[in-house]
């Protein structure tokens, strides 16, 4: 294969870059962001806990509450509790719905998660707010979508939320201006037999 001209591929990147600066240049907006992972593949929470660290480099300050997780222990509230200035981190769920098989007490304890998560939203303080597996809470009807419709309009404007979990509403993905659908391609969970491994899925 013959290799390509240099000075003809020189040229397409500089018009490439010119392009580009221009677009960036005409964006000029700057305000807090509804964000939404969601889909059948993994990496929901882990994409939204990487924004969480990435705002921890900027000196931003974070809350991060969990509305299924928090009857394990997991590297990511490890993490966390080593900034304790920077990121409120609340693990407050019971497990998963099979695991609790109690709607009424899954619908009480999903309730003081979101009494949590709408105080940071409230808060001018916090600049990023994530709200972790919501979608499983608002699939299963323990919370009313409107409310937390009502809640984000209303959050100070450069407040950040990230929410994640399966099956986003319609009415949520509506409103978001980040929308991320990460399907399932392979798991080893799945096709190979391999356990949830440490560093991995917690």
């Amino acid at each position: 294969m013959a290799e390509p001209d240099a000075e003809r591929h020189a040229e397409k990147m500089r018009k490439r870059q010119a392009a580009h600066r221009r677009t960036v240049a005409a964006k000029t907006v700057e305000k807090g962001l509804v964000i939404v992972h969601t889909g059948t593949g993994k990496g929901k929470t882990t994409a939204a806990l990487g924004m969480a660290v990435r705002a921890i480099g900027h000196g931003m300050k974070i809350g991060v509450v969990q509305f299924v997780k928090g009857a394990m222990a997991t590297g990511e509230k490890m993490v966390f509790d080593a900034f304790p200035d920077q990121v409120e981190f609340k693990p407050m769920g019971e497990g998963f719905t099979w695991d609790t098989q109690d709607r009424a007490r899954d619908i009480e304890v999903t309730r003081t998660a979101w009494d949590e998560v709408k105080r940071m939203m409230a808060d001018p303080a916090y600049d990023m707010v994530v709200a972790d597996e919501l979608n499983i809470v608002l699939r299963y009807e323990y919370l009313p979508v409107d409310e937390v419709l009502e809640a984000l309009a209303a959050r100070p404007a450069k407040t950040h939320v990230v929410i994640t979990g399966r099956n986003a509403p319609a009415a949520l993905i509506e409103v978001a201006d980040l929308v991320t659908d990460m399907s399932l391609v392979k798991h080893p969970f799945r096709e190979q037999g391999v356990k949830a491994q440490a560093g991995i899925e917690f």
